[in-house]
């Protein structure tokens, strides 16, 4: 086993001031983060366990009276102390730890959700909205580095960069190295002297931008649809999340929707649905031109091919059901009753009964008024 003295390069009467200073010139050079080649890797487990034992007093009292440097109380088949929990691991399994380095100052922002209202008119083709959002974006001021412009974070002098800070707890195997975040920089391993003043030293600000959104054609109420990338803006210039909107189509008081068929009722005059006539319907996309056949009845269902919501992931569209309600004028004069009664005295219609039960008629009133 290599001298202690020898791997610090430091004289047997060496002071304590000049052992850690040795210590710390080496750790520097041989440290994994720094140089992470396997004979500094060993030279450093190496520096480390002769620090161990030569900067306590009674280990190193102990090994220059002819000891191996142990605290006392370690198992047979261990040398001493353990520079880390790597070493550990690599005792019992081989494997070969190193010290964690610096975490990063740059995270990823937050995803962020926001509802969108539309029109049914909107969805039919799809629409355009420029959305304004309050939201994290990047601080013009330092462009994300959290400094006063001109200036950058300076190595942590307590854990000098490794964002880590070793001490050694007694243990059943020795004196065993723990590592922890430094407290002084936050398991950064760099310290903002001099944080910009705009963002605080965050890197990002609140602000309130336009977001350009294509929605498609074919959206319905709860659909959310993504937006990789246009969420709140990272810490420290880190990369944006994601951005959610969430649609709700607004109630329409003339059309409902039906999956991608659009679904509306038409009210005909009790002479037109026996005489038959030809109505105009103002569609929400466009005027719409509509054969009332002779001797239409309420509940009939006029469909229009192709004149519904588009689909949303397919081809074509739906189509548009018109659902005829035949309208009984309450209030007549004089001569139209008489009119009435002739025309009801003409034909001689059976009285009112029971017919057999129809589920098309139900299913037609039932999709007439669905929504």
């Amino acid at each position: 086993m290599a001298d202690h003295y020898e791997v610090l390069g430091v004289a047997r009467d060496a002071s304590t001031d000049e052992i850690k200073k040795a210590y710390r010139k080496l750790a520097r050079q041989l440290h994994p983060d720094v140089n992470p080649g396997a004979d500094a890797s060993e030279r450093f487990k190496s520096v480390t366990h002769a620090y161990d034992v030569l900067s306590d007093a009674k280990q190193r009292d102990n090994y220059d009276r002819g000891g191996n440097g142990r605290s006392g109380g370690g198992g047979a088949g261990f040398d001493g102390n353990f520079g880390n929990f790597g070493d550990i691991f690599e005792t019992f399994f081989g494997g070969g730890g190193s010290s964690r380095g610096p975490r990063s100052r740059r995270e990823r922002g937050q995803d962020a959700l926001i509802r969108v209202e539309l029109d049914l008119d909107e969805i039919i083709f799809g629409t355009h909205r420029d959305l304004e959002v309050d939201t994290a974006i990047v601080c013009t001021t330092c462009n994300g580095t959290c400094c006063q412009p001109g200036t950058a974070p300076v190595t942590c002098d307590i854990c000098h960069g490794t964002g880590n800070i070793q001490r050694a707890v007694r243990s059943l195997l020795g004196n065993v190295m723990t590592s922890s975040p430094c407290g002084s920089c936050r398991g950064y391993g760099t310290v903002i002297a001099t944080p910009c003043v705009t963002c605080q030293g965050q890197g990002r600000v609140r602000a309130r931008r336009s977001v350009p959104v294509d929605i498609p054609a074919g959206v319905d109420t709860g659909l959310r649809l993504q937006m990789p990338g246009s969420g709140e803006a990272g810490p420290a210039g880190g990369p944006n999340g994601d951005l959610y909107l969430e649609m709700k189509v607004r109630h329409h008081d003339v059309f409902s929707r039906d999956g991608d068929d659009l679904l509306c009722t038409l009210e005909v005059p009790m002479t037109d649905a026996i005489l038959g006539t030809t109505a105009t319907v103002k569609a929400l996309d466009g005027d719409i031109d509509v054969e009332i056949k002779v001797g239409t009845q309420s509940a009939e269902v006029i469909t229009v091919k192709e004149r519904g919501v588009t689909r949303l992931r397919g081809n074509g569209r739906g189509d548009l059901k018109i659902g005829v309600h035949v309208a009984t004028p309450t209030r007549l004069d004089h001569k139209e009753r008489e009119l009435i009664e002739a025309f009801a005295a003409r034909h001689k219609a059976p009285a009112p009964a029971l017919s057999a039960f129809q589920q098309g008629l139900f299913a037609k009133l039932r999709d007439r008024f669905r929504g």
